[in-house]
Parts: C-alpha cells; structure tokens; sequence
C-alpha cells in the first residue's frame, strides 16, 4: 500500500547517508563510473530558511524558484538563491507538501500528500503572502495524491494512487477547479500507484504530451498521452519492480520522444539497484541504462536545458550525473539525501532534500575539486 510506502520514505533520515562506493556490484553487472572526464559542475550550498525536509523544487527562471516541504513549508527565492524566504501555509502544519509547481514570482501551486483530507491542493497569486485551498480529497484514507505537472499556468494534471480498480487523477483547465479524470487512464493493477518522493512522477511536454510513472503493484508502468489527456496508453519498463515499495519513482524527458526514467526499491537504499531506464520512442520502449554509481533509488532526476543528453539523478544514497542518458554516470561527492533536483537553465538548477537542504547546480562552471558540499 502507498500509504505505507509514504510512511516508510517520510520515516528516512539522516542515517541513511549511505557511504556510496563505485565498487558496488551491479544486479545487471558493472556499475556507471565516472569515465566522462575530470569536470564536475559547480555546486554552491544555499540557506533555505528552514530545516524541514524538502520533497520537491520548480524552477520557473534563474531568479525565481518555488520548493515544498514537511509541516507545511513552501520556500521561494526571487534573486537565484541568494536569498531564499521560508513560511507556513497557515492551517497546513500537519501537511507534507510532497510538489510544486512554479509559475512566477507570485503564483505557485502546492500539493500534499497524505491520506483522505490531507490530500490538497492550494494555489497563491501573491508570493506566498496568502493561499487559496483549491481541492481536497474526501476522508476515505485510501485517498493518496503523489504529483502533479502542468502545460501551462492554468491547465495541469494530478495523479494518485489506485483506489478501487482506478487512479482517482484530477486535471484542471482554468487554474482554479479541478475536476476527476481518472476513467480515461488505463485501469489500475492491485495496489498499483506513484511514489510521492520528489513530485516527479509526471512530466508534461509540448502541451499534449505526458508520461505517469507507477509502482508498488505487480508490474511498474509509464502511461503515456500524446492528446493532452484525452486518451492514455500504458508501456512496460525495465527497472526493479514488483513489490510496494519498488517502480518508477521519476520521469523526465528533453523532447517528444527522448526520455529518461529513475526509481527502483524506496525502501532499500543502501543496495545496489537496476534503476534507470531510457526511451527514444516517446516512451512505447524502453531499454535498461546503467545503474547510478550511488546505490539505493533514484528519487528524482532531471535533464539539464541546453546539454542535450545531460541528466542529473538523485536520492538519499546520492547523486550523479550523465553525459550520454544513462550510459555512464560521474558521481557528485559527498553529496547524499537530496530527493528532488530541478533546472532553469545549465546554469541554474537545484537539488533540495533532508534536513531543509538546497544546493544549486551549475553546468557552465567546473568545480575541479573533490565535491564536500553538505
């Protein structure tokens, strides 16, 4: 069940900075190493104003950036990190902010996670000042939201776990009313639904496309639409599947047809996992990428804008970063507990995580020595 699920991840903790070492036996055989060069882009540690943990970032330029965290905390920075203003949402303490959603410095959507009633969604238009309760799920605890994504300002959609034979997925279309859309997905496998680690398991591309992760049932699938939601169509995937706690817990893609998986076990972060896959397909296939050099799952990854290929992947063992789309990996040191990862541009990206972690990521500059940012 995700619910438990939930608990187990929300339950990690510092002592999983898992010692990562590329001398980890892969499942499927040697694991990525770091033969992309001696580069490793530059990492800048930044104070977010809060010590909560942080699940989820979204950049909407260089200079504005939104993250969510537990107990109710949203952060925003208007100057690219410099400085960075933390808050509660009030009457939301109890809450874990699991995603985000960036529009500009004054709007932004934030959605929890939890069950029944502590599944919402509230939406600000003046920076975080005030927010407005837009959705909130009934008092069935089986209610469980884990993401959401959006093709532009108004129009978005939200995916949850199985409930009855079905995903009780919502959409919006003005940015004010969501309403359910979950009969025009495929049907759901038992306890089948999507991980709630870093608000990625949805992604959206060129106002028609999207593609859903799930995990936790008998299979992991991606569900795609290429007709903004219309219709949906659902495709195996290659990575550690098959228990509750095991799928895809990310997605991204660069285009309408190159994308990138991660994921893996949740609950087994200090083993090695196949738990990267890549399509070239719009998602229809997808073959088996090397493993990432930190071990554990992925719990989220991103492409870097304007560095075709590049990928950064991260999750409480580590993080890492690719070339080639998973072909091979160079692992960012000392880095461990980051959950979600996010960019503007090459030279604007952020990794967020435990303990109100924020570090910015910079591809346009080299960080020649060994990485001990914490």
């Amino acid at each position: 069940m995700l619910r438990l699920l939930s608990m187990i991840v929300a339950g990690l903790s510092t002592a999983l900075n898992v010692a990562c070492s590329e001398s980890l036996s892969s499942p499927s055989g040697s694991r990525g190493q770091s033969r992309q060069s001696g580069f490793t882009p530059a990492l800048t540690p930044q104070e977010s104003g809060s010590r909560q943990r942080f699940f989820a970032v979204s950049s909407v330029n260089a200079r504005v950036v939104w993250a969510s965290a537990d107990s109710g905390t949203f952060a925003v920075t208007t100057d690219g990190g410099a400085k960075w203003r933390s808050a509660v949402v009030p009457g939301a303490r109890e809450l874990q902010f699991r995603d985000v959603e960036g529009v500009s410095e004054t709007v932004a959507y934030l959605l929890s996670a939890g069950e029944g009633a502590n599944n919402r969604i509230y939406k600000t238009e003046d920076g975080g000042a005030t927010w407005q309760l837009q959705f909130q799920a009934g008092n069935d605890p089986r209610f469980f939201y884990d993401c959401f994504d959006f093709w532009s300002p108004s129009r978005g959609i939200t995916f949850a776990d199985a409930l009855d034979g079905r995903f009780p997925a919502i959409e919006t279309t003005d940015g004010k009313t969501w309403r359910d859309m979950g009969d025009r997905l495929p049907s759901a496998q038992t306890g089948e639904g999507g991980f709630a680690a870093s608000g990625t398991c949805i992604t959206t591309e060129s106002g028609t496309r999207a593609w859903i992760g799930t995990g936790a049932g008998p299979k992991a699938r991606i569900l795609a639409t290429v007709d903004g939601g219309s219709t949906w169509t659902s495709y195996d995937v290659p990575i550690l599947q098959g228990t509750p706690t095991s799928g895809v817990v990310s997605v991204d893609f660069r285009d309408s047809f190159h994308g990138i998986l991660g994921g893996g076990d949740v609950a087994a972060n200090d083993v090695a996992q196949n738990n990267v896959a890549r399509s070239s397909d719009g998602g229809k296939t997808w073959i088996q990428a090397t493993p990432t050099p930190f071990s554990g799952a992925v719990y989220g990854l991103s492409y870097v804008p304007g560095e075709d290929m590049t990928v950064v992947a991260t999750g409480p063992g580590g993080a890492a970063w690719s070339r080639d789309e998973g072909k091979t990996w160079s692992q960012l040191r000392g880095i461990s507990n980051y959950w979600a990862v996010g960019f503007a541009t090459r030279e604007a990206g952020w990794l967020v995580g435990q303990a109100g972690q924020i570090l910015k990521i910079d591809f346009s500059r080299e960080q020649r020595d060994e990485n001990r940012a914490n």
